[in-house]
This record gives structure tokens, sequence and C-alpha cells, in this order.
């Protein structure tokens, strides 16, 4: 039987001392096992400001307050909640259009460069070209956008992440509920997809299933810091994480990504 981290609802190794989720000290016991279990079924059905207020606590509990929001854990990582108003800023529908626009784009790129060499492409065939790809990137945008407003509205309006963060990296993931509801969305939207033949929209059930993500000091390459959207992008070369922290937190957090990404040009540490 899977053992779970009586705090915060993490599956525990099975020699695990402490929880690699929140820090907390191993408790195996089958009444708190079953308790947690419980709880994580009833969380589903908090309001988001609950599931907020829930995981703060816990952070609170089990680690020593560095910053107006963030903790110092045990297993020696900051950790802190932010909750994003999925309505009041859309940076993720921005992130998931910009992803599906350049797979698009090489697409039509691949199929403008084989046209090339066709009689007569210039100019009605480019004209044909230009006017399916209007069309396609329109298309694109009403599913992507569709599709992102059923999903904002399933979170009840906001996505909670917890961030944890040490010398070698940052790690942004969904709380516990939040993960199991958006893993629900995605299997639906994917089957939705491939039943009516909608690639966009399996593109999108698979990026919704993506509710963690991890990125190395070492390998990042570019870091921009947008206060006024509590926002830092920290991008390698095959990730692009978002990091979000509070007004009050934010030069705390961004100051300790930026000293420690040792590859990262001054130029892009802004």
């Amino acid at each position: 039987m899977a053992k779970y981290c009586a705090s915060c609802g993490k599956e525990l190794d099975e020699n695990a001392k402490f929880c690699s989720g929140c820090g907390a000290e191993v408790n195996f016991t089958p009444a708190a096992t079953e308790q947690t279990d419980a709880a994580e079924q009833s969380e589903e059905t908090k309001p988001a400001k609950k599931l907020r207020k829930r995981s703060s606590r816990q952070l609170m509990s089990h680690g020593e307050k560095i910053n107006e929001n963030i903790y110092l854990c045990e297993d020696g990582k900051y950790r802190w909640v932010y909750e994003l108003g999925l309505f009041k800023t859309p940076t993720i529908f921005f992130l998931v259009w910009k992803i599906f626009f350049f797979i698009m784009l090489g697409i039509f790129a691949f199929i403008f460069l084989i046209s090339l060499g066709d009689v007569g492409f210039f100019p009605e065939g480019f004209l044909s070209w230009l006017k399916a790809f209007g069309i396609g990137l329109g298309v694109m945008s009403v599913v992507v956008f569709l599709g992102y407003a059923l999903y904002a509205a399933m979170m009840g309006g906001k996505y909670i992440v917890i961030f944890e963060m040490d010398d070698n990296g940052v790690n942004h993931k969904q709380v516990p509920a939040q993960a199991k509801k958006a893993q629900r969305i995605s299997k639906a939207a994917i089957v939705a997809g491939l039943a009516t033949r909608r690639l966009t929209t399996v593109g999108v059930g698979m990026n919704a299933a993506r509710t963690e993500m991890y990125s190395s000091f070492e390998k990042t390459r570019k870091v921009k810091a947008y206060p006024k959207l509590d926002l830092i992008k920290v991008n390698g070369l095959l990730s692009h994480n978002q990091v979000y922290a509070e007004k009050e937190d934010f030069e705390f957090v961004k100051n300790y990504i930026v000293e420690r990404c040792v590859n990262v040009k001054g130029k892009s540490k802004k």
C-alpha cells in the first residue's frame, strides 16, 4: 500500500524520514494515511482560496519563515505558495498560444518550402498558402481560447502553485488537488480531440497534463523579470519555466535565481 505525507499528501518513499514535498517528518501510521486520503478527496471540493490557505499553513508548520511568504524547510528547500488569477492575468493562455503558433508556423513553413518548386506558385499559390495560414491561425486561436476558458472555469479561475527552490534549481508544481483535476481535464480533451480528429484539441489536452516543471540553474540560459506581473521567466534550451512571487517576495526570489544561474548573460538578468 502506498504511503503519503500527512501534511501535503505527496507519496513517500518506503524508508523516507522526511517528506520530499514539504519537508515534514514522516510518521507512517495507517490512521495518518487514511486521514490524508480523505483530506485529499474532500480538498477537491473546496474553493481555491481554501486550497491556498491550507498549503500555506503546511509550509508555516514545517519551515522557518525567511521572507513574507517564503519558508525554508527542513530539507533545505525554500517553498512558497502563489495564486494566479487565470482570467485576470492570462499569462498561461499566451504561453500556450505561443507554443501552438510556432508548431503551426513550422508546419506551414514546410508546406511553403516544398511548394516553391511548383510552376505558377507565385502569385496564386502563395496567396492561397497565405489564406490557408490565416484561417489555420484563426481556428487555432479560437480552439486554444475556448480550451483555456474551460480549463480556467473548471479550476475556479485560480491556478495555485507551490514553488520549491534550492541552489540547484526551482520547481513549479500545482497543489495536489488541482493537479488531479488538471489530469482529468487533460484526458477528456485528448479523447475529444482524437474523436473529432482535431490535433489542436489533443495538443491543448496534452499541455493541461503538465502540472509540474523543474528548471536547473546550471542549464538556464535566460532569466527575465516582470515585476508588474509577479513573474520571473527561467528559460533553458528546451524548458520555459514561469516562476511567480508576491511583490514583497519578488526581489528575494529574483536575486536568488540570478545569482545561481552562472550561464546567463548579464543583459538578460533584468
